[in-house]
């Protein structure tokens, strides 16, 4: 993921929105509106920059007096990744203009029971299954993912999560500095594509063999104490907090705007869960900016097999 170019001095802010189709680039836009952002989908990429630019009151004396959101995709009147990039380019290049490019994703997966639940034709796909589509759609628009400020994998996010996220990134003020992401996850649904760093802590004592633990989760106290009092617990969380202290002035200076950490266990639901609450409260107490998400808890999660071991 690349950082975003410094911020011109008085500078409008500019979002191009694009992604895979299905991904939710409609909810997200729909969440630039509540950040009090203009938002505007589907420009035909040709009407992109005469519509930027005249949205600057320094240009046109009657601007808009807000940070603007534009959704771009394949089924944008004239779009091309080529000229995508070429109309970025230019925008940038003004210097009145701050652009960046957020780059909604999701799982293939995903992606397919969407469209089959809403009965909407991928618009590659019209006459072929929905799977083909995706691909084909994956392989266009990879070199915008590879060029783009921020990635958000929508995989598994509640609307509310979204939101949140976006507002961390993108609100006034709320998008300065450094915001941290702690996201616990089951490696059993595979890594969170959008971690930073992963953490694997299946090596602790895991509470899914306690009777009167298996059905808690790592939120609990009796279940946090039993990962506690592993032995291994003690030398790992030294080391994992020696380890980000002093990465965090490193990536500040760098201008990351964003460090998602995950954390993963077999099921998601106690180990990882556990140190990933813990880890959250640590970064509060040295005054960052941090969320804690746990994509893989639920009170419908079934409980791991017992057959499986701690690994």
């Amino acid at each position: 993921m690349t950082g975003a170019p410094a911020k011109p001095a008085s500078s409008a802010r500019l979002v191009l929105v694009t992604g895979m189709s299905g991904a939710g680039k409609t909810s997200v836009l729909k969440a630039f509106e509540d950040l009090d952002y203009e938002a505007v989908d589907n420009v035909p990429l040709p009407l992109l920059g005469s519509l930027v630019l005249s949205a600057q009151p320094g240009l046109t004396g009657s601007g808009f007096d807000r940070p603007i959101a534009v959704g771009v995709d394949i089924r944008t009147r004239g779009f091309g990744v080529d000229a995508f990039l070429t109309q970025y380019d230019e925008l940038a290049g003004t210097g009145s203009v701050e652009v960046e490019i957020l780059f909604v994703d999701c799982d293939d997966e995903e992606l397919r029971r969407r469209y089959e639940v809403t009965r909407h034709r991928h618009p590659l796909a019209m006459d072929r299954p929905i799977a083909d589509g995706i691909a084909h759609e994956r392989r266009v628009v990879s070199r915008l993912r590879d060029r783009a400020h921020h990635v958000i994998d929508t995989t598994g996010m509640a609307p509310g999560e979204l939101k949140h996220l976006l507002e961390a990134h993108f609100s006034p003020g709320g998008g300065s500095g450094l915001n941290i992401f702690v996201t616990s996850f089951s490696y059993r649904r595979g890594l969170p594509r959008d971690a930073d760093l992963v953490f694997d802590v299946r090596f602790l004592a895991n509470p899914h063999y306690d009777p009167e633990l298996r059905r808690r989760s790592g939120r609990d106290e009796a279940v946090g104490a039993y990962i506690a009092e592993d032995p291994a617990f003690g030398s790992f969380w030294d080391g994992l907090t020696n380890l980000l202290r002093p990465l965090l002035p490193s990536y500040k200076a760098e201008g990351k705007s964003y460090l998602t950490i995950g954390i993963g266990c077999t099921g998601g639901r106690h180990r990882s869960v556990c140190v990933a609450e813990r880890l959250g409260g640590w970064f509060d107490s040295l005054g960052e900016k941090v969320q804690v998400r746990h994509r893989d808890l639920g009170p419908a999660d079934p409980p791991v097999p017992a057959r499986e071991d701690s690994r």
